[in-house]
Parts: structure tokens; sequence; C-alpha cells
């Protein structure tokens, strides 16, 4: 496994610098370097273990120290407390998502003022990375996939929606639901609930919403935290056949859904890439001077039954 991680690594890394002419910086050569990376995160959150990984496996092949950070209940306050104290510890680079660019944006100048190099992924845009100052961002373009998900409902008929917003106060979130409305060709409004991320919450909700919107359409979920009790609320309700029913990210129970035709699509944001690439990019620039010159967008995909099987027995570690 390792000897292909490495390999992988290597394409990746080849791949990346024929976009463009790879930036210089006066780093020195240096090894066993420690990096901090601070998602926004709740402890609750599986899906983010495939990102744990990566980090894991990034910093075995580069031989560096990686402290991975969440605030445990994913307040963005805490977070930023994280970032500040991440960055008085001095580290030779730092890996962040922006979950939101004002919380952050603080923090971040510290850690500018000191030199100390970083890279966003996954919650963001490109023009926030800038911004803030990042040498790059690594994730996914979270309204263009809300985005291709709407037109994917749109010529299935779908003119009627609910989004169900497990994670409301960070904005990324809310661009998903928007996208998801520009590709069906309707304003965002009500559609949108704000779940909370208590799966008996969350089932409850989208049952109370159904019950009073009974001609709903379609429902997207963003994530495995809503999709799961999402699905229990539909069989519950005995509706799971009249709904087209999408969703973000992958789990081994969003899988079998899929293959069961309890799901029509998950959105595939390859969150190994976003764990994996930031540390070994971050190496590489502190020992050669070496970073891609451009973002890295690292989705949106679409899993569907026809290429499950494809990607299903990485669920959960890979994917």
């Amino acid at each position: 496994m390792k000897k292909f991680l490495k390999k992988s690594t290597a394409i990746l890394v080849a791949s990346a610098a024929t976009f463009g002419a790879m930036t210089v910086a006066t780093a020195a050569h240096a090894e066993g370097e420690r990096y901090v990376f601070i998602s926004h995160a709740p402890d609750s959150d599986s899906w983010w273990n495939v990102i744990k990984n990566a980090v894991k496996h990034a910093g075995d092949d580069m031989d560096v120290t990686v402290e991975y950070r969440n605030p445990p209940t994913g307040d963005l306050a805490d977070m930023a407390r994280i970032v500040e104290q991440a960055v008085a510890t001095n580290p030779d680079g730092i890996v962040l998502s922006i979950a939101d660019f004002d919380t952050l944006e603080g923090p971040l100048e510290k850690a500018a003022r000191k030199g100390i190099p970083f890279i966003t992924m996954n919650s963001g845009t490109e023009m926030q990375s800038k911004a803030l100052g990042a040498l790059m961002h690594i994730g996914q373009p979270e309204f263009a996939a809300g985005f291709g998900a709407g037109e994917r409902a749109k010529k299935e008929g779908v003119k009627s929606f609910l989004c169900v917003n497990h994670y409301i106060t960070n904005p990324a979130s809310v661009e998903r639901c928007m996208g998801f409305a520009k590709g069906l060709g309707v304003e965002l409004g009500s559609q949108m609930i704000d779940s909370g991320s208590d799966p008996t919450n969350v089932e409850t909700k989208v049952s109370a919403y159904l019950r009073k919107h009974p001609d709903t359409q379609a429902i997207l979920t963003l994530g495995p935290t809503s999709a799961h009790p999402t699905l229990r609320a539909l069989s519950k309700n005995k509706n799971l056949s009249d709904v087209y029913f999408g969703t973000f990210d992958l789990s081994g129970e969003i899988s079998e859904a899929i293959k069961n035709d309890k799901i029509d699509f998950a959105i595939d944001q390859q969150p190994y890439l976003q764990g994996y690439l930031p540390i070994s990019f971050l190496t590489l620039y502190s020992r050669y001077g070496l970073i891609p010159s451009n973002n890295v967008n690292s989705g949106p995909g679409f899993i569907t039954k026809d290429n499950i099987e494809l990607v299903e027995k990485y669920a959960g570690e890979f994917r």
C-alpha cells in the first residue's frame, strides 16, 4: 500500500506541474516537518474519517508529523481559537477548511505575518483562499456541484424539492442548496431546512416537512449526517419510491441505498485528495520551494447505480 501511495504522490505532483510553471520559494531543504491540519467538522461527522486516513498516509509517506485538530461540536469560534493556537506553535505549515471567511480571517492574518504557509481545503472558494493569503485551495466548487445536481434532477422532471442542511452555519452548505435550486431554475426559499446534526432531529424535521409539503418531488441531503436519517424518514413515511433523492458524499449506507434504487446519485468530492495532497504539497514547498501554480478541484463527480461497484469497496476509507 505504501509503495502505491508513494507512486500515486509522484504521479499527482507531476500532473499538477503540467498545468503551469511551478512557483519557486526561498525555503531550504528540511526533514521531519510538523504541520497542523484543522477542520471545521464535529467529532460526530464520520465522513471526515476518509480525510483523517489520507492525512495519516501523507504524514507517513512524507516522513512528517501532522496534528489533526477540530472543534468537537463544530463550533466555528472554537475552530478560530484552534487556528490561533496552531499559529502560536510556529508549525512548518497549516491546512484548514474555510468554514467561515470572516471568522478565520483574523487568525490567518497572524499566520501570514509570521510567514507560516497554509493551504485551504474542502469548504470555501478559490477567491476566498486567495484573499486569505493561502498558497492554494483543494476542494469542490460547492455552488457548481449543487448546480450540476439540480440539472440532473430537472431532466427527471423535478420542480419542487427539499434541501436538508445539517450544517447551516457553514456558508458552503448553503451554496450547495442554492446551486441545486439554480439548476432546477427555481428560487431557493423555505425549501432549505436547518435540520441540525442530531439524527433523531433530522428524521423528525424531514418527516414534518414532507407531511406539510406532500407534493415534494426531490430531496437533496448534504452528506451522510443528513442522508442516513432522511432515508429512515422516507422509509417510515412510505414516500421513498416517490421522491428523487440525491446526496453529497459517500458512505457504506449511501452505497447500499444507491444499489437498491433508494438514492439516485451521490456527489463525490474525493475527500482523500483533500487530505493527502495538502500535506504532500506543503512538504514539497518546505523542502524544495515547489508548489502547483493552480488550485485543485477534487470534485464534483457523480456516483450512480451504473458506477457504484467501482467505488463502493473503498467507501469510508478512500472514497
